[in-house]
């Protein structure tokens, strides 16, 4: 896993890649805000879709809203960045269109839109 920190609008961002699949299970989401925290010290994180296990983005797994609900009780915004069209469950893409409205989760397309999203107060 390799961490880079940028800043824009004076706010600090972690940019996370990494070849290997960070995201599998709650335990290890709480591992990995822990680990960017200590490291680099940001609350904003982006991160690519290929760290996040597959059984993520099948919501009758119920993972991504166990996962996303400690991002946000631990105050850490994420934007999750690559393909999602790839996706042709209803229910997902209406998780990820809410997700988008909100302040805190994103679902973005590209590196650019995550950090124009995250760098907003």
């Amino acid at each position: 896993m390799k961490i880079t920190k940028i800043n824009q609008n004076d706010v600090e961002i972690a940019v996370v890649s990494s070849s290997e699949i960070l995201i599998t299970d709650v335990q290890s989401s709480l591992d990995f805000m822990a680990t960017v925290n200590y490291e680099v010290g940001c609350d904003r994180i982006i991160l690519n879709k290929s760290s996040i296990c597959e059984d993520f983005f099948n919501l009758r797994t119920r993972l991504a809203g166990e996962i996303l609900q400690k991002f946000i009780n631990y105050q850490i915004k994420i934007a999750i960045v690559g393909d999602f069209s790839v996706y042709s469950s209803k229910s997902l893409k209406d998780f990820i269109y809410e997700s988008n409205k909100g302040k805190n989760i994103f679902f973005l397309s590209n590196e650019k839109q995550a950090v124009d999203k995250l760098s907003i107060g």
